[in-house]
């Protein structure tokens, strides 16, 4: 594999078999939400993300992007959960196969068969 194909997230270190909690989690105010969409921004200090819900599957939408969450972090907390998200992925894909981003290559040809 060429330098230039290797993931550019850095692997992280292998999670221990069992986390142990030392902390108490209270989801009293939690609410939950869908998103398809999320705009990353930053500035010197933090990262901005915005989640949203995309209805068009087109690369330029006609109508607006529904934003409906925004998430701040600063960036050492985003670096903790740039690595977690990272994990869950491998995990999944380690049980169900890789997951291909590229939507035109997980495309069908109109006889069904992948080319």
């Amino acid at each position: 594999m060429a330098d230039n194909d290797k993931d550019p997230i850095p692997t992280p270190p292998p999670a221990p078999a069992v986390i142990q909690q030392d902390y108490s989690l209270d989801y009293n105010r939690m609410s939950e939400a869908y998103a398809n969409f999320c705009r990353v921004a930053q500035t010197p200090e933090e990262l901005v993300l915005d989640f949203g819900l995309n209805p068009q599957m087109a690369p330029h939408p006609t109508e607006p992007i529904k934003i409906t969450h925004r998430l701040v972090l600063n960036f050492f907390t985003a670096k903790r959960l740039l690595i977690a998200l990272h994990r869950a992925v491998q995990q999944h894909e380690q049980t169900f196969g890789v997951l291909e981003i590229d939507v035109n290559k997980r495309a069908r040809s109109p006889g069904g068969r992948q080319g």
